[in-house]
């Protein structure tokens, strides 16, 4: 899984959503040839999202099986409320709410309570309010840089997937050999690349 907050240390800035961002054509595509009956554009759809869906339920505790069956319970939802999306480019964020207010109303009814390190006092957890509002704005981040990640070309990808996908960190000089890179070169590569990727997310409305 992309350590987003390497990621985020390494650009050394805070990738925030912008209100001008520009709109997704493509969710926009698939939800209309979801409509449609297209099965095969569901099963895009789904693949497309499903890893902003289930990151959210781990956020908030929850065990692989019971993120597994809030994401089912997610995609029964969109299935229903699909003809009643008004603005499918907004899709992402209706997704990660409806998700974050499932995995709230589950925490209520079973009683659960975020964990809290011993250094803590009960004030200083956020409620599920709070919680909430901020797994939002984490899961907008991280789809952001998932997004832009797999719009980089292929040697920039594989280098920022072997980089920041893996824990723990590997020397440069492991990745310049699997990557067949000359080990002086990773650090201009680097550069480059995360320049690439802070354009992207730019471009995209996250500055």
């Amino acid at each position: 899984m992309l350590d987003e907050a390497r990621v985020n240390r390494t650009l050394e800035t805070c990738v925030a959503p912008s209100a001008d961002r520009e709109t997704d054509s493509l969710d926009v595509r698939l939800v209309r040839q979801c409509l449609d009956g297209d099965e095969e554009a569901w099963s895009v759809l789904l693949d497309r999202y499903k890893r902003l869906i289930y990151s959210i339920p781990i956020k908030y505790g929850f065990t692989s099986q019971e993120a597994t069956d809030i994401f089912q319970d997610v995609c029964v939802e969109l299935l229903a409320e699909l003809p009643r999306l008004r603005e499918p480019r907004a899709l992402p964020k209706w997704l990660a709410q409806v998700t974050s207010h499932k995995c709230a109303h589950v925490k209520r009814q079973a009683g659960r309570r975020t964990p809290v390190a011993l250094s803590e006092t009960l004030e200083d957890v956020a409620d599920t309010t709070d919680l909430t509002e901020q797994v939002l704005l984490d899961v907008e981040r991280e789809q952001a840089l998932r997004e832009a990640v797999s719009t980089l070309p292929p040697r920039c990808r594989q280098l920022i997937q072997a980089l920041f996908y893996e824990t723990p960190a590997r020397p440069y000089r492991e990745i310049a050999l699997q990557l067949n890179l000359a080990y002086g070169s990773i650090g201009f590569i680097r550069g480059r690349c995360l320049g690439r990727l802070r354009s992207e997310l730019h471009k995209n409305g996250f500055q």
